[in-house]
């Protein structure tokens, strides 16, 4: 190893008085105190300019070769409804930014080709051309305007107001793991407190709202397929992101800023297996912001169902307060000593 390093360095070095001499001979042309040519000699710039189209042709091709192979790992399998939105928005992105690149790339590395220097030859002086200059601004303008308000138009319609029978869950992120919450038969979240939080109720849940008492928590997301779903998402320490990528949801998780988002699933897992032939294939929430060195175990399984199932599903599931009934012991007697508190300063107050 240490000879390895050895011998770098005295490459480097040696890369680096190649340079210094480069420099100085520069310098001396520019001062006029040598005739020598900038460029060592002509069959040196022939061998540069071939090797920079050498480099566009072997460079294109891997390029080519190594998105085509990854083809498959970039487009991962579409379940949701607004996922086909922001697919088409990000292709049409990429195609017409691609377009550009390849064309900018190709004349880059031509030209250092075609205009390599030689002694008999001057460059053109062409300082200004209103038209090109107007050309070649309004047209990017024009594509970005257009592209500008095509992800608006998409992200709106996304980010727009949940459907009244959509099937609400509760997200919270914590480091270093995913804690999901349900509302019961009732169709409604019992109210949260960051200030409840401890070590049995990790979520927060105010049991003093009738609305928590049916509320539970699984061990995996479930979801109907067809049917809107809206996360309401929080965190209780730093920002998480919470990411179902083939649905196309990434939103953060934000400490004392609730945040939300919607969507329809529109493939159910066993469907999925199915058409990329993977028996053990499932929808993930993953989070996508490094929050701490435990990031990488912040993974929950999310299964969408058919309708049918999916009730099926929901009538199993206990409600949290019965599977950890001191919770609702302990609330009790706090409000009983908040009742008690209240009327002894009624009667101080009656007795001043």
């Amino acid at each position: 190893m240490i000879t390895l390093a050895i011998g770098l360095s005295i490459v480097l070095l040696l890369v680096i008085l190649f340079l210094l001499f480069r420099i100085g001979t520069l310098a001396s042309i520019f001062r006029g105190s040598t005739q020598r040519a900038v460029g060592t000699t002509k069959t040196s710039n022939k061998v540069n300019s071939l090797l920079m189209l050498l480099f566009l042709i072997v460079g294109g091709a891997a390029f080519a070769w190594s998105f085509a192979d990854a083809w498959d790992d970039m487009n991962q399998p579409l379940a949701s409804v607004h996922g086909g939105w922001t697919d088409s928005l990000f292709w049409t992105t990429m195609i017409v930014i691609g377009i550009v690149f390849v064309i900018t790339q190709i004349l880059l590395f031509w030209y250092s080709y075609k205009y390599q220097h030689k002694d008999e030859k001057r460059a053109y002086y062409y300082p200004h051309n209103n038209k090109l200059e107007i050309v070649w601004t309004m047209i990017p303008a024009v594509v970005m305007a257009l592209l500008v308000f095509a992800g608006w138009k998409t992200w709106a319609n996304i980010t727009s107001a949940a459907p009244a029978d959509a099937v609400v869950i509760e997200v919270m992120g914590k480091q270093f793991s995913w804690l999901v919450r349900y509302p019961g038969p009732d169709g409604k979240l019992g109210e949260a407190n960051v200030h409840l939080i401890d070590a049995t109720n990790e979520i927060g849940v105010d049991f003093s709202d009738p609305n928590s008492m049916d509320d539970f928590m699984p061990r995996e997301i479930h979801v109907p397929k067809g049917k809107p779903v809206l996360l309401k998402i929080r965190s209780r320490d730093v920002i998480h992101s919470v990411f179902l990528p083939h649905f196309r949801v990434k939103m953060d998780a934000v400490p004392g800023m609730p945040t939300k988002f919607w969507f329809v699933p529109t493939k159910t897992t066993a469907e999925v297996r199915t058409e990329i032939g993977n028996p053990d294939f499932n929808f993930e929430l993953a989070c996508t912001e490094i929050c701490g060195r435990g990031h990488f175990a912040m993974r929950f399984i999310l299964v969408v169902d058919e309708p049918e199932e999916y009730e099926e599903w929901l009538a199993s599931q206990t409600p949290f307060i019965e599977q950890n009934p001191q919770l609702l012991t302990k609330f009790t007697h706090d409000a009983k000593e908040q009742v008690v508190l209240e009327k002894s300063a009624e009667e101080v107050k009656t007795e001043l």
